[in-house]
């Protein structure tokens, strides 16, 4: 600091005296400028976030970390005091506005707020107030999902638009709503389901399955939801973490279940962490964009490029969507912990995980370990959309096919077991074609820990309708649906099949059509009976006559399956379950002749049985000999 002397100052000319003041005019105004300039560093430092923004006592795993983003955060000091909260260590990385905390949670740490101090050359700058919840021990939460249950798949923006008013959100990157396209938006939101939660319970749906609902502030093209842009925050076009949360309780008081749709492989480029990167190997990045192979064969080919592997895990799924790091610990514990939160904050009963074998294997085996050690009734399945039995069977817990580690995943998306249901109803029947291929499919269950636990369907959001598909044939609709709800494992179906919608995914992706009536306006209104055709309410009485049945069915909710190889073009299997009584028989044929099927050959799983009623029609049947109509699936139920 410069210091004048008055009597220095008085001993000069006045001439000297004014060059005098005049120099330590300029010094002080350059000091003054460099203390500014230091002030202004100082508190350049901003705190924009903290992620996950709150947690909860008594988890299983004590330990947690921080994500802390804001501008220059790596010069701050971090202290903080709670009972049974202690400081770790503060990890600084490539960026200097990222700051990762790892905290330790003692069994003894209390509910309750705490300020997290953010200091530099001593100097107190700001606080965050962070708070510890309570885990929510309901009855009813997060009590996973089962072949009990019957599972109906929605996307939010096209279902049902139940709140106008977030229709369009000023600010987001897109703002365009025009249900004329199938690529804009077109305004449904959870606030829709909320409203037609009777009219599921009525189908017999049990658990109700949304493609992704957090924030995709994507430019276009966003409402599917797999390119997320904040993990923590539910769309604001859909609704709020509070509505969200709503609705998990709103089904749960209804006696449903909910599954949310996460996606660990990628996220959309307009990510707040994909414009400012805490690192470089925070994405996977390559000299040049590259695409994946979409190869599954390379994950588990034991002859396979190293080069073909990586391709295939490490790839980006479009240029819109990047890949990220998942060997990058910070990467790991960032979406290990954002699924932690979401379930215990809304009470999620099951997970499904899309683009499963594009993650790195090793990592979601740990992520599933730490899963099932916090919920240990939660139900996962991933996305495996593969060609054969023995590739799904590779992702599957259980280290079945000499995987050489246990993934502990549950289950999969069963698309074999869906091409060989499409395989039984459409082509005639040879020796491995037709209603052998079914068979033949489900004979390679024995690859599964437990077959039980896949998700079993015949269409979803990313293929064309079921409908569509059995060449809009009516009896070949009834047929596949039989199968969906008596087979083994968990069915799903995609919204408004039951009401016969159709169209497919090329050229023009009409498969996300909106749900007629689920805008005020729509012409007609289908989730009412009056203004369904009476084609539309065959299929939807159908629908809601099997799926309430399996309700109340224990062969089919509890169920060992047993099949019988095809004769005379007549494939039958059986779902059992202790005594003959209760049985269920499902007898398929997919000829244009009318059948007649003698039991006889059955009588392991028939004996002491003489009667049996049509579950559709209600009549009984006598035993000994079933007449099978052309293009029928029976559904029988022994009694």
């Amino acid at each position: 600091m410069i210091k004048l002397h008055p009597t220095s100052v008085r001993s000069l000319s006045n001439n000297a005296q004014t060059k005098f003041l005049h120099l330590a005019g300029i010094k002080l105004i350059i000091f003054a400028f460099l203390v500014f300039s230091t002030s202004i560093n100082l508190f350049a430092q901003k705190l924009e976030r903290i992620e996950p923004m709150f947690w909860f006592t008594g988890m299983h795993n004590p330990k947690l970390q921080l994500l802390v983003h804001g501008d220059n955060i790596a010069a701050s000091t971090i202290s903080l005091t709670y009972p049974g909260v202690k400081l770790v260590k503060v990890n600084k990385v490539e960026n200097p506005n990222y700051l990762f905390v790892d905290l330790e949670l003692t069994p003894s740490a209390k509910a309750g707020k705490f300020p997290i101090n953010f200091s530099a050359n001593g100097k107190k700058l700001f606080s965050y107030i962070y708070e510890l919840k309570n885990r929510d021990k309901s009855p009813g939460r997060i009590q996973g999902v089962s072949q009990k249950d019957f599972i109906y798949l929605l996307m939010p923006d096209r279902f049902s638009n139940g709140d106008k008013s977030n229709d369009v959100v000023q600010g987001l990157t897109e703002t365009a709503l025009n249900r004329d396209s199938m690529y804009y938006r077109h305004g449904g939101d959870i606030q829709g389901v909320i409203n037609h939660l009777d009219y599921l319970k009525d189908l017999g749906v049990t658990t109700v399955w949304m493609t992704p609902e957090v924030e995709n502030d994507m430019p276009q093209a966003s409402y599917h939801g797999y390119a997320v842009t904040d993990h923590y925050k539910i769309d604001p076009r859909y609704g709020t973490n509070e509505l969200y949360k709503k609705y998990v309780e709103a089904l749960h008081a209804k006696g449903m279940k909910v599954i949310k749709d996460i996606v660990h492989n990628h996220i959309g480029t307009h990510h707040w962490f994909y414009k400012d990167l805490p690192m470089k190997s925070w994405l996977n990045q390559w000299p040049k964009y590259t695409q994946t192979s979409y190869r599954d064969q390379t994950v588990m080919d034991i002859h396979a490029s190293a080069a073909d592997r990586k391709q295939m895990l490490d790839g980006w799924f479009v240029p819109s969507m990047p890949d990220l790091n998942q060997t990058n610990p910070y990467v790991q514990n960032y979406l290990t912990q954002n699924h932690i939160w979401w379930i215990e904050y809304a009470g999620i009963d099951g997970l499904r995980l899309d683009t499963y074998g594009y993650n790195d294997p090793v990592y979601m085996a740990d992520w599933a370990l730490k899963l099932q050690a916090e919920f240990p009734h939660l139900s996962v399945f991933g996305e495996t959309l593969v060609t054969a039995v023995a590739n799904q069977a590779f992702f599957t817990g259980g280290n079945t096919v000499n995987r050489g580690f246990d993934t502990h995943l549950q289950g999969i998306t069963d698309a074999t077991l869906k091409d060989a249901i499409y395989e039984g109803i459409n082509r005639k029947n040879g020796w491995v074609d037709g209603i052998n291929r079914l068979y033949a499919t489900l004979a390679h269950d024995f690859l599964y820990k437990n077959a039980n636990t896949n998700c079993i369907f015949l269409d979803n959001h990313d293929m064309s309708r079921f409908y569509s598909m059995v060449g809009e044939d009516f009896e070949k609709y009834k047929m596949g649906m039989s199968i969906l709800l008596t087979m083994r494992g968990i069915p799903q179906m995609y919204y408004g099949t039951e009401i016969l919608m159709k169209n497919f995914s090329n050229p023009d992706g009409l498969i996300r059509s909106d749900f007629p009536g689920g805008w005020n306006g729509d012409k007609k209104d289908k989730f009412i009976a009056d203004d369904r055709t009476n084609k539309e309410n065959e299929a939807f009485n159908f629908v809601k006559t099997l799926a309430n049945f399996r309700k109340n069915s224990d062969a089919l909710q509890n169920g060992k399956l047993m099949q019988f190889v095809p004769q005379d073009d007549i494939y039958v299997y059986f779902r059992y379950n202790g005594s003959a009584k209760g049985t269920v028989m499902v007898v398929v044929n997919n000829t244009e002749k009318d059948k007649n099927l003698s039991t006889d050959r059955f009588a392991e799983r028939t004996v002491g049985i003489k009667t049996a009623k049509n579950v559709i029609s209600g009549e009984n049947i006598q035993m000994k000999e079933i007449k099978v109509p052309a293009k029928t699936t029976l559904v029988l139920e022994l009694n």
